[in-house]
């Protein structure tokens, strides 16, 4: 590059060109300042001389790459540090706020990086201040912003950073600067309370935010939550929080400014009533802080200021519903003003329901917050009134008639988010609704069922007519489908409350006559034409939703044979013991069956309501005496069921039948089984009679679909040898060839692939000891060479593809089907493998050689980024270096390598069953290594021969897992030490200069006064250990691990 003026040219180019080609030519050129380290001091020529902001921008995101991605020496990064404190210093007010930012990140991530490498590097709390002492605006401002970055990038996990080096430096960062950092954020709070600069103002909230926000205790907070458990202040900060001015500020601000700024003040506050009980002196000066928010929240609601916003009325309703979370009832009654305030609250909430449009996904908050206090209710001491049998009945009519209402007014029916269509979601929001419908139950029904009975009169005498005005009628059936979902969150809580008593069984049954009455009107006359409507689907959604939760609270294994609530149903509709309303569920199920075509979600909730009545022991053997039920087991083909036609609805086919083999081998009959699995035959037979020029016409890949997505739900119902033994006699060896037929006609098209894959997994797999043949039985072996058939035919045939856009659909699921196949196969204990090398039969090493194919055309990032990938590629490697670990070690060098710094990096994940996988694959490794090399004379076997080469070509690699494994014991919460704990003691044991090593390395980045008690808890944990792996010594070394850990901790 021949001057700074071009330089500027490509830079301006590459942040603000249109043209894609410019832009990456742009980028190519000038990415040696980011990868090279050379171009570092080019890096500070560029901020010194250039002129323009987006050469500023490059110098400084390139310098942010190489101090995240590389290694540079202490020096070398003290100086870019004091570099970047003077730059911006002396220009940083005159720079765009672009530039400023990424040169603030620059500065903060070298902090994090050097936090334990010099002391200097933690002294960036003490230079913001001096940025906050100066004269100017522009100064404090990057004060703030200094500040603020450095919370956040201490609270946020770097990818080039260990995440046990991460924690260890939050959490130094944490007790020493972080209380200083909220302080100064409360002073500049202050400071800034008259200021007119609302950008400073902006800043200061937001730092206070952060600190509160601050991951205080390594939990990792989900983000994407609006949800978050209590938060665990350090006791340190106990004097700021139970200062009054401390929570006075944000209340403050909120009155003083507007959205944004207002939001954040109130997600302060929602922080603050979050806070550990046992952070405060004593009960008295927690009530004061409890007073402090009671006064505060009552003013907003008395003058209702800033509530207009949208965004301040969703986080004032979430600080009100923190009032649940962390106080007791008890607690807030005995508060001066809480008369006041209850009222207060109540009429907000009638407010907030009636613009439920609005508020809608507010409102939960505060339902929260009023079905809380209903539960406290019968722990309630002392005289001190509640006041809640006032307000809660108005609560529970204002919830009901806003539903009602949302309903009248009509939605469209084409809106992404009706509220009746997320059903799960729905759910969710009405579980807080039922306790406050049970504090006074009595008035609470009668207001349902004057509500509902007129409108279900309406939708009965509709019925009878040959048309209606279709808007009309989507409204009545929209009104139901509310009020049934409202009573089947009502009869969901009967259990977990304790309502048992007799009068509210009766009352549910008042209610469930009703559903069950209109149950009956739904599927006749005018409305059994109106199944393709999306009201209609939405009503028979809700009834599904009802039947459940009825089946749990009354019918079935655990429901209580309820006298009071089958008598008064007798009297109401004539419906009198569990077989009579079984009978009802079951003809509602096969309605919905045969009449929805097209509705996915409909069909989804049905089967799964039919799972759930078969799966109860009680309840599928009343199931089988019911015709209803024998006319499905007799005849599940698609002239009865046309949802079994229809594409869309195939992953359904698998709960159908899963439903309806669990029934069949109830039966424990052979003879109901062969003719259940008739029309299952007549499609094999088509599809093997079908010629290969034929095999990829539309018509057998549909079949093909739908038979494997059949079967594998029957294989899933298969849970003793017998009932296996029955399937596996069926398909075997007679239907086996289709397989394969479908695998190697039908391998680009994952649509076919993946419900074979997945049954062959589902038919390999052991559970229950289902697959154990007799001992003269070859019927295992046979199995397995079948599957080793199959997994070539994918392989070979899914490797040579070309790649498409979307590889994990094409590509990577197919694989990791495969890898679950093989290690169900090889873990399941029913194939002797011996048998293969000794009678020259390559189905095992053909097996095994395309797994390691797969596996290496993946990037091991990417095995990591999919979660499916990842556990399926885990689970293979566990097995083969648990029972195959001769052939992982015929590996060439590199590929070994690369199989062992995979688990490494398994280790680190956060998947604490992955983790502990890895743990056993190196245990078995290191185990090997140290009985057959270490203990041993010389390598013998051809196996321990390549072990060796490989450790001598590496030497580094088990060090370095040794101290991956310290590093996570010592410095992260694991939940897996004992699984940890076993490759530790194999490897400290192959080589015990490695140990001393390590130890060395540890101590040395620990504070010097702690080396002598932290050397000394070292030597303990080798106490009594000897020179062995036999499981006595074993667990003796996972004890003294755990007392090690706990020592090493000791602050």
């Amino acid at each position: 590059m021949e001057s700074l003026v071009q330089l500027e040219v490509l830079c301006e180019r590459l942040y603000n060109s249109q043209d894609s080609a410019e832009r990456t030519h742009a980028e190519n050129t000038l990415k040696c300042f980011s990868t090279n380290v050379d171009y570092i001091s080019q890096c500070q020529y560029i901020l010194d001389n250039a002129l323009t902001p987006y050469a500023l921008m490059l110098a400084s995101s390139s310098l942010l790459k190489q101090v995240t991605e590389h290694s540079l020496s202490l020096q070398l990064r003290l100086d870019i540090r004091n570099y970047l404190i003077n730059y911006l210093a002396s220009r940083g007010p005159e720079l765009q706020p672009f530039v400023i930012g990424s040169l603030v990140q620059l500065l903060c991530r070298l902090t994090k990086f050097g936090w334990f490498d010099d002391d200097r590097f933690r002294e960036v709390a003490k230079e913001s201040i001096n940025f906050l002492n100066q004269a100017t605006s522009g100064h404090y401002a990057i004060g703030l912003k200094i500040l603020n970055q450095l919370v956040s990038e201490m609270s946020q996990p770097n990818p080039g950073l260990p995440s046990s080096h991460h924690r260890r430096v939050a959490c130094s960062f944490r007790d020493q600067c972080l209380l200083q950092i909220f302080q100064i954020s409360l002073t500049s709070l202050n400071q800034l309370k008259n200021d007119a600069i609302n950008k400073l103002q902006e800043l200061a909230l937001s730092l206070s935010l952060k600190c509160l926000s601050f991951d205080f205790v390594g939990t990792s907070i989900d983000e994407s939550s609006e949800e978050f458990g209590t938060v665990q202040i350090p006791s340190a900060w106990k004097s700021v929080l139970e200062d009054f001015s401390s929570v006075q500020i944000f209340f403050d601000y909120y009155a003083l400014t507007k959205p944004p700024i207002s939001k954040e003040s109130l997600e302060c506050l929602v922080r603050l009533a979050s806070v550990r009980r046992s952070l405060f002196t004593n009960d008295a000066t927690r009530s004061k802080f409890l007073d402090h928010l009671m006064s505060g929240t009552k003013e907003i609601l008395r003058t209702g200021q800033g509530l207009a916003d949208h965004d301040n009325y969703h986080e004032f309703c979430r600080l009100l519903g923190r009032f649940r979370v962390n106080y007791q009832l008890s607690e807030l009654v005995t508060m001066e003003g809480y008369g006041d305030w209850i009222r207060l609250v109540a009429e907000f909430t009638s407010k907030s329901l009636l613009s439920w449009q609005w508020a809608s996904s507010s409102v939960y908050y505060l339902l929260g917050l009023w079905s809380r206090l209903v539960s406290s209710v019968p722990y309630l001491k002392g005289d001190a009134p509640s006041l809640l049998d006032e307000f809660v009945p108005k609560i529970t009519e204002g919830f009901i008639t806003s539903r009602l209402d949302s309903a009248q007014s009509g939605l469209p029916d084409d809106i992404s988010e009706h509220p009746l269509d997320n059903v799960d979601l729905l759910q969710d929001q009405l579980d807080c609704f039922p306790h406050l419908c049970r504090f006074q139950y009595e008035n609470s029904s009668m207001f349902i069922i004057n509500i509902m009975e007129p409108i279900l009169q309406i939708y009965m005498e509709k019925a009878q007519l040959q048309t209606g005005d279709n808007s009309e009628l989507s409204v009545v059936e929209a009104k139901l489908a509310w009020i049934v979902h409202i009573i089947a969150a009502i009869l969901k809580t009967k259990q977990s409350v304790g309502c048992s008593a007799e009068s509210q069984e009766v009352i549910d049954a008042e209610l469930s006559a009703r559903v069950l009455r209109l149950v009956n009107a739904a599927d006749s006359g005018l409305h059994s034409q109106r199944y393709g409507e999306l009201s209609k689907q939405r009503l028979d959604r809700a009834i599904l939703t009802f039947f459940q939760n009825f089946r749990k609270s009354y019918v079935g294994d655990q429901a209580m044979h309820s006298s009071k609530l089958y008598a008064r149903l007798s009297d109401l509709i004539g419906l009198n013991d569990h077989l009579l309303l079984l009978n009802f569920f079951v003809q509602k199920i096969a309605t919905n069956l045969k009449c929805y075509t097209e509705s996915e979600e409909v069909i989804d909730q049905t089967l799964s309501l039919f799972l759930e009545l078969s799966s109860g022991y009680m309840t599928g053997k009343l199931l089988l005496k019911l015709d209803t039920i024998k006319f499905i087991v007799a005849n599940h083909t698609r002239e009865h069921f046309p949802f079994l036609e229809e594409y869309r609805c195939s992953r359904s086919r698998t709960t159908f039948y899963y439903t309806i083999a669990w029934l069949i081998f109830l039966e424990d009959s052979a003879a109901l089984f062969k003719s259940a699995m008739d029309p299952l035959l007549q499609v094999f037979i088509t599809l093997e009679s079908t010629p290969e020029t034929m095999f990829r016409s539309d018509s057998v890949k549909y079949a093909l679909i739908g038979l494997m997505r059949d079967l594998r739900g029957i294989t899933m119902a298969t849970n003793s040898r017998r009932t296996y033994g029955l399937l596996f006699d069926w398909i075997y060896p007679a239907h086996m060839p289709i397989l394969l037929r479908g695998i190697s006609h039908w391998a680009d098209k994952p649509e076919v692939t993946t419900p074979l894959l997945k049954f062959m997994a589902e038919f390999v797999l052991n559970k229950g000891q289902r697959l154990t043949f007799d001992t003269s039985s070859p019927n295992g072996i046979l199995l397995f060479r079948e599957v080793s058939k199959l997994l070539v035919a994918y392989g070979s045939r899914i490797l040579s593809l070309p790649t498409a856009t979307d590889i994990y659909g094409f590509k990577y699921k197919g694989i990791w089907i495969c890898l679950t196949i093989l290690s169900r196969a090889l873990a399941g204990n029913y194939v002797n493998f011996g048998v293969f090398e000794l009678y020259g039969d390559r189905a095992l090493a053909d097996a095994l050689d395309i797994a390691l194919k797969m596996t290496l055309a993946i990037p091991l990032a990417d095995i990591l980024a999919y979660r499916k990938l990842t556990k399926a590629y885990f689970a293979l490697v566990e097995v083969l270096f648990n029972s195959h670990l001769v052939f992982v070690l015929s590996f060439g060098t590199h590929t070994f390598m690369h199989i062992v710094g995979s688990l490494e990096s398994g280790l680190k994940g956060l998947d604490a069953g992955i983790s502990s996988q890895c743990a056993s694959a190196i245990d078995n490794l290191a185990a090997f290594y140290f009985n057959k090399i270490t203990m041993g004379e010389a390598p013998s076997s051809p196996a321990a021969v390549n072990l060796a080469r490989h450790i001598a070509e590496c030497p580094a690699v088990l060090p370095e897992i040794l101290k991956t494994l310290f590093e996570i014991v010592l410095f992260e919460d694991c939940s897996n030490q004992w699984s940890l704990s076993r490759p530790m003691l194999s490897l400290i044991l192959i080589n015990e200069q490695m140990f001393t090593d390590l130890k060395a390395h540890i101590l040395a980045t620990q504070p010097l006064d702690q080396h002598q008690r932290l050397a000394s808890c070292f030597d303990k944990l080798m106490a009594d250990i000897n020179r062995s792996t036999d499981p006595k010594n074993r667990d003796k070394f996972t004890q003294n691990l755990t007392i090690f850990r706990h020592d090493f901790r000791v602050k």
